[in-house]
């Protein structure tokens, strides 16, 4: 599993869009995967296996997070942290731009529905084939390709707001 676990990590902090639940989301995920270990088909690769639990949980966590909000009335994204920058530091001002960019694009993909999210990721994050995705979600290939591409351009819409 340990060889497994950055990748793994990578894609549910991407998909979810925040550091710190997605260690618990990641922890929740090895654990459940241990407690039906047994379930395991041998014949499926065990990454496959384990990244639809992965998937299983953040889309618990998203359904939650929703209830959540609806119940204390708040709606949207939480707002970056903010970051000190000097007056005459250009490069500072660099990178506070490309942090800007990059949290706008994290919040950007943690908005996208679950159908879209999880097949451009592990597409574009992981670089897996349209085949091997379609096995982690259990839809056609066909499937994969047509929602990869509705996810590149409800971002593309998103981000160009």
């Amino acid at each position: 599993m340990a060889a497994t676990s950055g990748d793994l990590y990578r894609f549910v902090r991407r998909y979810v869009g925040d550091t710190d639940e997605a260690h618990d989301l990641l922890q929740e995920t090895y654990v459940s995967a241990w407690l039906a270990i047994r379930r395991y088909d041998p014949t499926r690769p065990f990454a496959t296996w384990l990244r639809s639990i992965a998937i299983n949980k953040c889309r618990d966590w998203g359904r939650k997070r929703t209830v959540r909000r609806i119940v204390r009335g708040v709606m949207g994204l939480d707002t970056p942290e903010a970051m000190a920058v000097g007056e005459d530091a250009p490069e500072a001002e660099t990178q506070l731009d490309d942090r800007r960019r990059m949290d706008e694009m994290n919040r950007a993909l943690a908005a996208l529905p679950d159908n879209l999210k999880a097949p451009l990721l592990l597409a574009s994050l992981e670089g897996r084939s349209h085949a091997e995705i379609a096995e982690v979600l259990g839809v056609t290939p066909k499937a994969v390709e047509t929602r990869i591409a509705r996810a590149r351009q409800k971002l593309n819409q998103t981000l160009a707001r």
